[in-house]
């Protein structure tokens, strides 16, 4: 990459020779970041506005930067009866609005995104950090029509009111009858 422009200003850098020279040294112009909390790795501990020091592991995180946990399902296609084996194993690390209560009953909606949606629901359990589920869905569907579509699970509360409190989803492309596990992360449910 060159500017071929004339330099308007004595003493202006030209792009090639400032940030892309290979020839430099690297460490002049990179700073590698802390992927979690955007500020440099040497960086290991903040002090908050009492003045100690927190590990950046323990800030908490807040809007979308924070993790709402991960659902464990488990696939599997019958060929021989054309069956889908959908298993839905567990959530772990689960979060949820304060608005929803302390322990309140979640359950996992399922939706096969076919021109028809299929929808299923596993029962209610009550809210923790680690909720067993360990239930298994089976549909009657052709292979073809599985290939192209999308499962969509919405984690959702039953009280005081239905609310979706995250979603995951995943695609159906590699189905096969080996069962395969799947760990996906929930995401604060699309507006």
């Amino acid at each position: 990459v060159s500017d071929l422009r004339p330099s308007a200003l004595p003493g202006s850098l030209d792009v090639s020779r400032s940030m892309f020279d290979l020839r430099s040294p690297p460490h002049r112009f990179m700073k590698r970041y802390d992927s979690f909390s955007s500020v440099p790795s040497s960086t290991s501990s903040r002090k908050d506005s009492q003045g100690s020091n927190r590990s950046l592991d323990t800030i908490t995180l807040s809007g979308d930067e924070r993790d709402f946990g991960r659902l464990n399902v488990k696939l599997c296609y019958v060929s021989s009866v054309e069956q889908i084996w959908i298993t839905v194993l567990h959530c772990k690390d689960l979060s949820w609005p304060s608005s929803c209560g302390e322990n309140p009953r979640i359950h996992v909606k399922g939706i096969l995104t076919l021109p028809k949606p299929v929808h299923f629901k596993s029962s209610a359990k009550e809210g923790c950090n680690d909720i067993e589920f360990m239930e298994t869905f089976v549909f009657a569907i052709k292979l073809q029509s599985l290939q192209a579509v999308r499962l969509v699970f919405k984690i959702q509360t039953q009280s005081p009111r239905k609310k979706t409190i995250g979603e995951c989803s995943l695609a159906l492309r590699e189905l096969s009858s080996e069962e395969s596990s799947h760990w996906l992360d929930i995401s604060p449910p699309s507006k």
